[in-house]
Parts: C-alpha cells; structure tokens; sequence
C-alpha cells in the first residue's frame, strides 16, 4: 500500500526519541517516511519537551539531529491542552500521560503512534477517545499490508 501524503500521525515523544536513537528500528524509519515527505507528524509542545529534556539528559550529541529534523520538514505542533481536557482524561491515566492522550485527541490525527503501555493497553482509551492507537512496528505493518 503506498504511503498517503495527507496520513497525519501523532507521535509520542518515545517514538521521537528513539527514531533519532536508531534509524533502523521502527521509530527510525517512521522518521524517515516523515522526512521523505509521506507523512505529517503532529506533536504537542509537550511532546517536543519531553523531546528535547530526555535528549539532553540521555544523549545530548543528538541534539543537532533534532534540530536538523526539525528544521528540514516542518512538524505540525497543536497546543497543549487545557487543565479541563487533562483532567477528564487523568481519572483513567497517569496525569503525564492524560496531557498527552488529551494533545492527541485535539490533532484528530489519523493515527497516534506510541510506545508507552499505559496508552497500547488501556482498551478504554482507544474506545472512549475514537484514537487509533499503534506501536510503531504495528504501524509500519499496517503500511506495507
């Protein structure tokens, strides 16, 4: 199946993270259909901290990496959610993670990509907030089926 131009995916910050940590992993080569023009990733500006936080603590010589990535295509940011959205969201998850969860559901992408078990195995949150919710190797997978 070829990749859609228009498929927009929202990617946690362990996708992002471990995308500039290995190009060869799935996280790597979703990064490369993002500079390559055949996706749209969305993030939250919480998700580009997280980001740029567990970069500079865990590698910081990946810094230029995403700053290149950044600059080189854009990446649509969608503002972080109200306290209201985190709140409703926080009495089924970790409140860091309902921030998150509550980001998401505001881009209405067509996929949220993640690798936090928290998201993959709360069956409620995928049936409450209408989110396909993927790992990584589970999307690569949908896009070569």
């Amino acid at each position: 199946m070829p990749l859609n131009p228009k498929l927009r995916v929202f990617l946690d910050s362990n996708v992002i993270f471990s995308g500039l940590h290995s190009s060869e992993g799935p996280s790597g080569v979703i990064l490369e259909h993002f500079i390559n023009g055949k996706l749209t990733v969305v993030i939250s500006q919480q998700v580009l901290e997280e980001v740029v936080r567990t970069i500079k603590e865990k590698v910081p010589d990946a810094l230029l990496a995403l700053k290149r990535l950044l600059t080189s295509v854009p990446v649509e940011i969608v503002k972080n959610p109200t306290p209201a959205e985190i709140a409703h969201w926080a009495e089924k998850i970790h409140p860091e993670d309902a921030a998150i969860l509550a980001a998401a559901i505001a881009a209405q992408p067509d996929y949220f990509i993640t690798g936090d078990k928290g998201f993959l195995k709360n069956h409620y949150i995928e049936q409450r907030s209408g989110l396909h919710i993927l790992t990584p190797a589970q999307f690569l997978g949908y896009l070569k089926a």
